[in-house]
């Protein structure tokens, strides 16, 4: 049976801003960097953890460019349906780092019943939340 859960994917429009923004302001480390000729697999990580993001730009070998021009639009959009969630151990902390890092907020920390969280979105439009559970 299933074991583990190891890759999540995202679409990205351009991968070297996207490690800017994801290394550079949410502090992930680079997981892998490949150039396979048909694509660059890009993963990202949370440093320590076994679980990576990879950084998909729409396009061969998984979309014809039709497709692909019609993924990106739906990016641009935040209309994908993909999403990340991270958890912190101090939101105030790190919802003011991202803002004082010009991270595009879309929601402010709020309590909620399961801990307090708050929204952003990265600079291609998918919603990215952070969660500090009740302990």
């Amino acid at each position: 049976m299933l074991k583990a859960l190891t890759l999540s994917q995202i679409f990205v429009l351009d991968q070297d801003e996207a490690l800017d923004f994801y290394v550079g302001k949410l502090g992930l480390e680079v997981a892998e960097d490949v150039d396979l000729g048909f694509m660059r697999w890009l993963t990202v990580t949370i440093p320590g953890s076994g679980r990576r993001i990879m950084l998909e730009k729409p396009g061969p070998p998984a979309h014809d460019e039709t497709t692909a021009a019609q993924v990106r639009e739906l990016v641009t959009k935040g209309a994908t349906g993909g999403w990340l969630g991270f958890e912190v151990d101090d939101i105030h902390q790190t919802y003011r780092e991202l803002l004082a890092k010009g991270v595009e907020i879309t929601q402010e920390p709020t309590e909620q019943a399961y801990g307090t969280d708050f929204g952003f979105r990265d600079p291609f439009g998918n919603a990215i939340r952070v969660n500090q559970p009740k302990i």
